[in-house]
């Protein structure tokens, strides 16, 4: 592991799998004096004043650097287990924020749900205590420049158009209660073809099942849908309607961006509008629906204005679906840069540049970002994993193997190996590259360990012995997500024709070292650990920041989160991790076929 030189970086608000972590040092970040305090300039900064006073325009004291420091811009960031709202300076650090965690639904077995109007009071108390905070540190609302949101994708949400009340709970994007529904449409005819047309294939995972499930089996939605008072969308386009007054607003506002139509399997990915052939082949009928509008990413007056509240009348002006904001707030502009992201689950977006392509390998080919304007979409494959924090949540919740996430790491290396257990994490099946929908969680024990002992030489082949402890199992579940995330990469690479020669990452799970060591060992490429490591909030501040001046162009951008990286460098034999990736293999194969609905 290669240390970068450090410096003072806020931390990480969410939880983190490693105690304590860097102070949020809030010197030098701009923060603009009360008016009982007078602002003095540094004697640096006057000097350089004294000495332009001739190419400033009358009245300005500050050259456009120096505004920077003044400038912010929010950012919502909803996700799968609780939401946010933090406020970034114009050099990209977080200088308030608030988080809430809300209750995750489960009827039953495979079904995952939220209240929508919860989704929204969560926010919107977010954005009450952050501003607190915000004015507390001497700012007011006027130095807010505008808010961006960014938020859990596929999720699914259903309202009236007329009352604007939801007619059903969210269904979750990890929700498997449309497996059988899936092999159903799978077997009409063109269903091979959709792909080529919106990127998507056909799985648990998309909004279109989830809504056609509701159409099916929920009679308020079906009722709605008939009459045509029914509002479809993801969770952007609800929080976006509801912020704007919902209903009630003179000129309801019901947009999404493309990144998040794009998970719909509606869009066609090249024109970035609905697809009547898409549309046709899910029964959906225009007429009968309200779809959002899809907009850029990055726009000024799009989403409206939030409409009450501390930030009345704030212009809402970006939006990501919460993956590309990720790699938006990597700043992964390049064709060829890629971030993953371990979250509730894993997410690991490349940047292909201006033309989609489309994966032959068990990839997801989506919008990483649509900065408008002149500015042409950008795309990525994607490889998404269901299951990586969220596992390490089963060990604690389900398991009671500790009761912060913090112990599991310190748990996983007590030991110096998995003891030769492999454990498939596939709670919701497995997403890419598999794609196996009928996959249950999977604890196997192979004949030998990856780190030969005497005590495991005659292990059966399958199951745990007397010998595994819960250390073993729990450096088995941060290994599941290493192991997918290296299946992801070795499929990217086939479509792309190029080796990836190292990934940025974020999310919760990236605070463990021992996981991503663990990433660099059995993927063979650096990892590479901003110091800051919101950047998926960071990304839709980025989004809303460019349409309303805070930067001008990406280039602006250069400097922003480049401080504290970490670069962990591959550092176990490449004959062992192989060994290890091949044992994972087989255990793929053993996590088949346990769903079984007849």
């Amino acid at each position: 592991m290669v240390e970068l030189p450090q410096i003072s970086s806020p931390a990480r608000f969410e939880e983190t799998l490693i105690p304590g972590g860097p102070s949020l040092n809030l010197e030098g970040l701009g923060m603009k004096p009360t008016a009982a305090t007078p602002r003095r300039l540094p004697d640096d900064t006057a000097k350089l004043h004294a000495s332009q006073d001739d190419h400033l325009p009358q009245g300005i004291l500050e050259t456009e650097e120096e505004k920077k420091h003044h400038w912010f811009v929010g950012s919502i960031d909803q996700g799968t287990t609780s939401s946010r709202f933090l406020i970034f300076n114009g050099e990209g650090d977080p200088v308030a924020s608030h988080q809430r965690e809300f209750e995750n639904l489960y009827p039953r077995s495979g079904w995952h749900e939220h209240d929508p109007l919860e989704l929204l009071r969560s926010v919107e108390q977010c954005i009450e205590e952050a501003m607190r905070k915000f004015i507390d540190l001497g700012h007011s609302k006027s130095d807010l420049r505008s808010i961006g949101i960014t938020n859990q994708r596929e999720t699914t949400v259903v309202w009236d158009s007329t009352t604007g009340e939801p007619l059903h709970n969210a269904i979750v994007w990890p929700d498997t209660r449309t497996k059988a529904l899936v092999r159903e449409l799978k077997s009409r005819e063109s269903a091979d073809t959709l792909a080529e047309i919106c990127g998507l294939p056909l799985s648990t995972y998309p909004s279109s099942v989830k809504l056609l499930w509701l159409l099916q089996n929920i009679d308020s939605v079906k009722q709605a849908y008939e009459e045509g008072r029914l509002a479809f969308g993801t969770v952007d386009s609800w929080l976006i309607y509801k912020l704007n007054g919902g209903a009630k607003a003179g000129k309801p506002v019901h947009v999404t961006d493309s990144t998040n139509a794009s998970r719909t399997m509606f869009m066609n990915l090249h024109t970035l509008q609905y697809d009547d052939k898409l549309l046709g082949f899910f029964g959906i009928d225009k007429a009968k629906i309200h779809l959002p509008k899809i907009v850029p990413s990055s726009d000024s007056e799009a989403f409206g204005k939030v409409a009450s509240g501390t930030l009345i009348n704030v212009p809402i002006a970006g939006c990501l679906g919460d993956q590309s904001s990720a790699l938006v707030g990597q700043c992964g502009f390049s064709a060829g840069q890629a971030k993953n992201t371990y979250g509730t689950g894993c997410f690991l977006l490349y940047n292909v540049g201006t033309e989609p392509v489309i994966s032959k390998y068990g990839l997801l080919a989506t919008v990483a970002y649509d900065f408008g304007g002149s500015k042409k979409p950008v795309y990525a494959l994607e490889g998404s994993i269901a299951v990586a924090g969220s596992g390490v949540k089963f060990l604690m919740n389900n398991l009671g193997f500790a009761d912060q996430s913090s112990e599991i790491t310190a748990l996983a290396e007590s030991v110096p190996d998995n003891g030769g257990v492999v454990f498939v994490t596939a709670f919701s099946g497995l997403f890419a590259p598999y794609w196996i929908d009928d996959a249950k969680g999977t604890l196997c024990k192979p004949p030998f360990s990856p780190q030969p002992s005497a005590t495991f030489t005659n292990a059966p082949s399958v199951g745990v012995t007397q010998h595994t402890t819960k250390a073993h199992i729990a450096r088995a579940t941060l290994e599941a997500t290493c192991y997918q995330t290296r299946a992801i990469l070795e499929a990217m690479e086939k479509d792309s024709n190029h080796k990836l020669e190292s990934l940025a990452v974020d999310g919760g799970l990236s605070n463990s070292d021992l996981c991503m060591q663990t990433q660099a060992d059995i993927s063979g490429i650096p990892i590479n650990r901003p110091g800051m490591r919101e950047t998926t909030a960071l990304g839709a501040a980025i989004a809303a920041g460019l349409a309303t001046g805070v930067w001008r162009a990406l280039e602006d951008l250069n400097e922003v989160n480049k401080n504290g990286r970490k670069v962990f460098e591959p550092q176990m034999e490449r004959a062992k991790a192989e060994k290890m990736f091949k044992k994972w293999g087989q255990a793929v194969e053993m996590s088949r076929g346990w769903v079984n609905d007849h």
